[in-house]
């Protein structure tokens, strides 16, 4: 039997089974096999026409085109690939949803007709069936272990990976693009024969395409990506700061009541009068938010290099400078001594949170440390009462986290000849250290920082709009670039709240 005759009689048996509104026999299945065995022995060996036990046939047999013969093996496969897939969409809706499949496979019913079926079956078993629902169909599924895929081989670990992340792990982008536009309905014999570029600009034309599987993979392998290294930046702002939320951009004042201001409880003689009071308030500080933004793009050069660090190392580091971003705003902050809500520096006389001299001011050992404690715990609210602080932290430069270990685990005082009991023993103070303070002062005093919890006082708040802590991603339409474009932002605001949460000591040069 040719070539020509076996691919004919494989779409012989589909096509009866097709006509006849059906799957295969065991027989058809059988026979199909077999044939199927031998044109794969046929392409293994290089001959073109017959096989071995036919080598006498016609010649006029093995004149037909290579690519006839291409053209045809493809559609008998492409029609296999179809059936199977019926199959096996048809077999994973039925076992989700407790129903038999083999009924629906044998008679040839379509993916649509199954679906209809398991939204008839959940609702006479009573289910709510959600406006939304949706089975998950192979293009889904695909997208899914294609984002897994594409993010385990650049380094990122990912929990339960979706099925099939594993045997795609090893693609290229271009086999990637490849599977994406084959299962689309593209001919993947004809993907395969694209140069890198022209597979490029054929990726491009779906840009915008919003069923499009290989843009739809790399926007979700992107996001992923960022989320997972921005949570991994080791900044230490949030260690010491609230965090805040707000709806808009438009300045926001505070306006609310302090407990101190509604005054001391009045004693009430017998059949007195109580009198009515009302709290006083005092209008704190303004809060704003403003965007930070930046755009980057996938260029020609990096699909042809096969580039897929780009998808998670460029879009990662951009996500990585906006949390750095909001780190040195902080610190910055705190070591420039803004002027804040009232008119004056964060850290004054007046406010009572600025050791600048006297024996208290140094570098941070037991005696300076216990006197800015005391600095703290002497402040007063807004009405003259005192507050119940609650020191928090310490915040640092770098250069001194060995020298606090010592102060804050030693039950001793260090260097004591009549072996004193050192108060700060086990003080409950986390140390928090950054190399901005360090950059900062360069060869300057460098000062360090004591914070008070935040329900003694909010010192300094970061908002983030709509309480939004990560950047976000869009495609973008970007004229005059080559290259599929994204932008990413982040929304947020750096207020001081309470100026008596925070002391500074302006400290040594280190």
């Amino acid at each position: 039997m040719t070539r020509e005759q076996m691919l004919a009689r494989q779409n012989e048996i589909l096509a009866l089974a097709r006509a006849q509104g059906r799957a295969l026999t065991d027989e058809e299945k059988k026979e199909f096999d077999s044939l199927q065995r031998e044109l794969d022995a046929l392409n293994a060996s290089g001959t073109s026409g017959h096989v071995s036990h036919r080598a006498s046939e016609d010649d006029d047999d093995e004149e037909n085109s290579d690519d006839e013969d291409g053209d045809a093996e493809e559609d008998t496969q492409k029609a296999l690939k179809a059936e199977r897939t019926r199959i096996r969409q048809i077999e994973d809706m039925c076992r989700d949803f407790g129903m038999e499949s083999r009924s629906f496979v044998d008679r040839g019913a379509s993916v649509e007709e199954v679906r209809a079926a398991v939204i008839e079956h959940m609702r006479k078993q009573s289910a709510p069936i959600g406006a939304g629902f949706t089975v998950e169909d192979e293009a889904d599924k695909l997208q899914r272990a294609a984002v897994d895929a594409l993010l385990m081989r650049s380094g990122i670990v990912v929990k339960n990976p979706a099925k099939g992340a594993e045997e795609l792990r090893g693609m290229s982008l271009r086999d990637l693009a490849v599977e994406c536009l084959a299962a689309e309905g593209q001919s993947e014999k004809k993907l395969r024969r694209m140069s890198n570029d022209d597979l490029y600009t054929e990726l491009c034309r779906q840009y915008y395409n919003p069923s499009a599987a290989f843009p739809a993979i790399m926007d979700q392998t992107i996001k992923k990506g960022i989320v997972e290294l921005y949570n991994k930046v080791p900044t230490t702002f949030q260690e010491f700061t609230t965090k805040g939320s707000l709806s808009d951009f438009k300045t926001t004042p505070d306006h609310e009541y302090v407990i101190g201001g509604v005054g001391d409880f009045l004693k009430v003689p017998e059949n007195g009068e109580i009198h009515p009071d009302k709290p006083r308030t005092e209008l704190l500080p303004q809060r704003k938010i403003d965007t930070y933004a930046k755009q980057f793009s996938m260029t020609r050069q990096a699909f042809i290099n096969d580039d897929i660090g780009f998808l998670t190392e460029v879009p990662g580091l951009y996500a990585t400078a906006a949390k750095k971003t909001i780190d040195k705003q902080v610190y910055s902050l705190l070591f420039n001594n803004s002027t804040i809500y009232d008119g004056t520096a964060l850290f004054t006389s007046a406010h009572k949170n600025h050791i600048s001299s006297g024996a208290a001011k140094g570098k941070p050992t037991q005696a300076t440390i216990q006197g800015t404690i005391l600095q703290m715990q002497k402040q007063t609210d807004q009405f003259g009462d005192p507050i119940y602080m609650t020191p928090k932290a310490i915040v640092v430069p770098v250069g001194y986290e060995f020298d606090l270990a010592v102060i804050f685990r030693s039950a001793q005082v260090t260097g004591s000849a009549n072996n004193d009991v050192n108060p700060l023993y086990n003080y409950p103070l986390k140390v928090v250290q950054s190399p901005l303070l360090n950059a900062l002062a360069g060869e300057n005093a460098c000062p360090w920082f004591l914070v008070a919890d935040e329900s003694s006082a909010r010192g300094i708040q970061v908002d983030y709009l709509n309480g939004q802590e990560t950047p976000t991603v869009r495609r973008m339409e970007a004229p005059g670039t080559l290259g599929f474009v994204w932008d990413i932002w982040l929304d947020w605001g750096i207020s001081v709240r309470d100026f008596r949460g925070i002391v500074r000591n302006d400290g040594v040069a280190l």
